[in-house]
Order: C-alpha cells, then sequence, then structure tokens
C-alpha cells in the first residue's frame, strides 16, 4: 500500500509543469538549508576539507549552490515518474553517445563509470540512444525500505534500463558474457567502503580515501572497455553526457590504475563546477587528510 501510495504522489507531482516544480525547489532549498539545516555539519566539513584554499565566504557560496541543486535534483527526480521518452530526450542529451554505440557494434561490452554529479537518475535514460541489440545495465545498492526501493527501481527503468543490485553484479556480468550478449552497465563508483571492507586507498582531493575496487575488477576480467561519464548541466532542467575513453586496453593498467584514473576525472568534474557534486554523502567518513 505504501509503494502505490508514493508512486500516485510522484505521478501527481509529475504532472506539475517545470516551471512550477522549480518554484517548488526554491522553497524546497529554504527548508533543507535555513529550517532543516539536513546534513549541513557533513556538508561544510567535505567542504573545507576539499577545498582547503577557499575562504569561507566562498564555501559558504558553494554550499548554497549545491543546495539549491540539491532541491533541484528531488523534484527532477519525481519528474522521471511521468516524463516522455522524447521530453527527457530533449532534456538529457547524449553528445558523443555513437562512438560507445561503435564498440557495441563490434561486439565490446562497456563499464560506465559515473559518479553522484549532476543529475546522475537521468543517465538512466541513456537506453533511448544505444544500440538496441545491447543490454543497458545500472548497478544499484538497494534501500533498505522496501517501498522506497521498489519505487526508485521503476524510476530507473522507465527507459528500458536493467537495473542489477550490487550484490549481484559479478553474477550478472557473467551470465552475460557466458551467453555471448553485449552489454553496456553503470557503474556509480564513487560509494563509500563499509569499514570492514576498506582495503585500498586513493588520493582524491586533499584526503587519503577508501575505494571500492569491484568496478576495476570486473571491468579488466571480462575485457570490457572503460569508459567516464562526464555529465554537465547546460542551465536549470537541462544536462549533457560526454563519453570519455579512459584507457585504450583497461587489462593493461596496474592493479588500482584505472580507478585511480576514474578519480582523478571525477575530480576535474567536480572542480569545474563543485557545487554539483552530493556533498551530503559522508564520502570521507574513513578518510584521512593528506598534509
Amino acid at each position: 500500500m505504501a509503494y502505490h501510495l508514493l508512486w500516485l504522489l510522484l505521478r501527481v507531482i509529475s504532472c506539475i509543469p517545470f516551471p512550477v516544480i522549480y518554484v517548488i525547489s526554491d522553497g524546497l532549498f529554504y527548508i533543507l538549508y535555513y529550517l532543516i539545516r539536513y546534513r549541513r555539519a557533513i556538508v561544510r566539513r567535505n567542504l573545507t576539507g576539499c577545498f582547503p584554499d577557499k575562504t569561507l565566504p566562498e564555501i559558504k557560496k558553494i554550499e548554497r549552490g549545491f543546495y539549491h541543486f540539491f532541491a533541484d535534483n528531488i523534484v527532477e527526480t519525481c519528474k522521471m515518474a511521468g516524463m516522455s521518452p522524447q521530453q527527457m530526450a530533449r532534456r538529457m542529451r547524449f553528445t558523443n553517445i555513437e562512438e560507445v554505440n561503435d564498440r557495441l557494434r563490434q561486439g565490446r561490452s562497456v563499464a560506465l563509470y559515473l559518479g553522484h554529479y549532476g543529475n546522475w537518475e537521468w543517465i538512466s535514460s541513456m537506453p533511448l540512444h544505444l544500440e538496441k541489440d545491447a543490454t543497458a545495465a545500472q548497478i544499484y545498492h538497494k534501500l533498505r525500505n522496501q517501498s522506497m526501493d521498489r519505487l526508485m527501481l521503476r524510476l530507473r527503468q522507465r527507459m528500458g534500463a536493467v537495473c542489477v543490485e550490487m550484490r549481484s553484479t559479478a553474477r550478472f556480468a557473467t551470465k552475460q558474457v557466458a551467453d555471448g550478449k553485449v552489454s553496456i552497465i553503470g557503474f556509480i563508483a564513487d560509494q563509500s567502503p563499509r569499514k570492514r571492507e576498506v582495503r585500498h586507498f586513493l588520493p582524491f582531493f586533499h584526503y587519503r580515501t577508501p575505494v571500492l575496487t569491484g568496478t576495476e575488477k570486473i571491468t579488466r576480467h571480462y575485457g570490457f572497455d572503460a569508459w567516464f561519464v562526464d555529465i554537465r548541466r547546460v542551465r536549470r532542467g537541462y544536462y549533457e553526457a560526454r563519453f570519455v575513453q579512459m584507457t585504450p586496453d583497461p587489462a593493461a593498467l596496474p592493479d588500482l590504475e584505472l580507478t585511480a584514473v576514474y578519480y582523478r576525472m571525477l575530480q576535474q568534474t567536480i572542480e569545474r563546477h563543485p557545487e554539483l557534486y552530493l556533498w551530503t554523502h559522508n564520502r570521507f567518513k574513513h578518510a584521512e587528510l593528506i598534509n
């Protein structure tokens, strides 16, 4: 019952025109930032640690910009419940997707490295533009609340993507390869490992940061191409995703180097417009500041 009520609510919200939905977002910003002060301490700590050379007024400007965008991201995710493929294609553009499609036509599967940057939820519309014979999958972390988990799965699969729970990633990739199917799999690879899972550290901003290595292991083991998705916000409600090949031969790299390349590319993207990164995520809870 909770799931059906939530979906009905999203469908109602999704009928609200974009100009009005952004008025709602502006109100939500004030609630999150000034009234609830949602994770303000975490955001401030993350920003000051990552940008130690910036003054407090500069940090506050990024902070407010982030909360404005965070509110936009919430309402834009709600809008996914009713957006048509045509509307989504106008607002979420993939500028050089033919390069990736060429790889898929050649029978090469592709691993996409993404971060919690820009509107990562709208990236699930990518199947609208892909080679039709390829399986488009996205790896997700299952939510504890079953109703919310079903809701997000429904949103993310509306445009043709297949959601694969994180614990089933290796099994899914193995089956795709065994069945001779070409896949393009999206990994939001900047997740923070649980403390017991911390094994490897890489520099990320001014931190020695614990990283997950499963994406690299799958990419190298199965000989997937490795591409980074560089998301840009053109203007409010409009995004572009550009695909950048991370290396011609991931298997030829030393261990952890592909992950290191990903974090360098992600940092460059964040530095361009830091307000578009998910700073409420306690990414550096197990990290160490680098002197």
